[in-house]
C-alpha cells in the first residue's frame, strides 16, 4: 500500500523559502532502516516519522516523533516538528484547537495554533563558555568575539550581521568537530526589525547549511536574552532560503513560533 508523504517549507509563509522537511505519517511501526533509507531518498536536512500512540491515561491522541537526516537520525529538530504540527491539523488528524502532542528523544513537545502561527515548547539547551579546536578565522573566515558549547552544537557570535553573512566555511574541517553543528550568530544590521539574525552550520551530518534551524534558537534564545535583557525576540536566519524565528523564554522551556506551508503531496510506493 502507498504511503502518504508531505514536504512543508517551515518557518515561511511562503513556499520556497524557510527550510524543507519531510513528514510522513506511519500507519505503524517502521524499522529504523526503512526512515533512514527514505530519509536519504527525501534528502532534506530533515525527514519526520509521526507513529501515533492512543494513550487513554492521558485522554488524547499522542505520536512517538524522530527526525532523520539523509545520514543519521537526530535528537532535536524543530522545523521539522513545526512541519509536522502543521501536517497534522492540515489533514484533520488534530482539530484546529487540538494541542499536538509527541514522545520524542527530546522529552515531551508540544505545539498549538496561534492564528496563523504555530507555537511549540522546547526544552532550553543555554550554552557555557568553551574553547573551539579549530582556527575559526581560517576554518571559517572570521574572528569569533565569543565561542560557547551547549548540548549539541558549539555558538559563535561575529562581530556583525555583514561579517555573518559573509562567511565561506571550510565544510571539510568543521565535519570533524565533535559536535552535531556550529551556530553562528550576530547582532542585526536592522535592530527595528530583529533582534539577532544567526546561521547554521552542520556537515558532521549532511547538512553543510541548514536553511532555518529551530533547535539552535533553544539555545541562542538565552543567549541573547541575557544580552539584550529580553524574553520575547524576533530572530531571523540569514541562510539563502531564510526563515523567521519568534522566541520566548519560559523558566527551564523555549517557546519558537513560527509559520509553515505545504508545498508537496507524495506517495511512497
Amino acid at each position: 500500500m502507498a504511503q502518504p508523504i508531505y514536504k512543508v517549507d517551515a518557518f515561511s509563509d511562503k513556499p520556497f523559502s524557510g527550510n524543507p522537511a519531510g513528514v510522513c505519517i506511519l500507519p505503524k511501526k517502521a524499522s529504523e532502516e526503512w526512515m533512514k533509507n527514505v530519509a536519504r531518498e527525501m534528502n532534506l536536512s530533515e525527514t519526520a516519522f509521526l507513529l501515533p500512540q492512543d494513550d487513554e491515561s492521558k485522554g488524547h491522541q499522542w505520536f512517538n516523533l524522530r527526525w532523520f537526516t539523509p545520514v543519521t537520525e537526530v535528537d532535536l529538530c524543530g522545523h521539522a516538528t513545526l512541519a509536522s504540527a502543521h501536517i497534522l491539523w492540515e489533514t484533520g488528524r488534530l482539530l484546529p484547537d487540538q494541542q499536538a502532542r509527541f514522545y520524542t528523544r527530546s522529552g515531551i513537545l508540544t505545539a498549538d495554533r496561534r492564528g496563523d502561527w504555530i507555537e511549540m515548547n522546547f526544552p532550553s539547551k543555554p550554552e557555557q563558555p568553551a574553547t573551539i579546536p579549530i582556527d575559526f578565522p581560517e576554518v571559517l573566515g572570521a574572528k569569533p568575539k565569543y565561542v560557547g558549547r551547549n548540548q549539541f552544537d558549539y555558538l559563535v557570535e561575529v562581530e556583525s550581521e555583514a561579517v555573518l553573512r559573509g562567511l565561506k566555511p571550510d565544510f571539510w574541517r568543521l565535519s570533524k568537530l565533535p559536535v552535531r553543528g556550529i551556530i553562528v550568530t550576530s547582532l542585526p544590521a536592522d535592530p527595528e526589525k530583529y533582534d539577532f539574525v544567526s546561521r547554521f552550520f552542520a556537515p558532521a551530518v549532511g547538512i553543510n547549511e541548514d536553511p532555518v534551524t529551530g533547535s539552535a534558537h533553544t539555545c541562542l534564545g538565552w543567549f541573547w536574552g541575557k544580552r539584550l535583557g529580553k524574553t520575547e525576540m524576533t530572530a531571523y536566519q540569514a541562510s539563502a532560503r531564510g526563515g523567521v524565528v519568534k522566541v520566548r523564554l519560559a523558566g527551564d522551556r523555549v517557546i519558537l513560533c513560527g509559520q509553515a506551508v505545504t508545498v508537496m503531496r507524495g506517495e511512497i510506493l
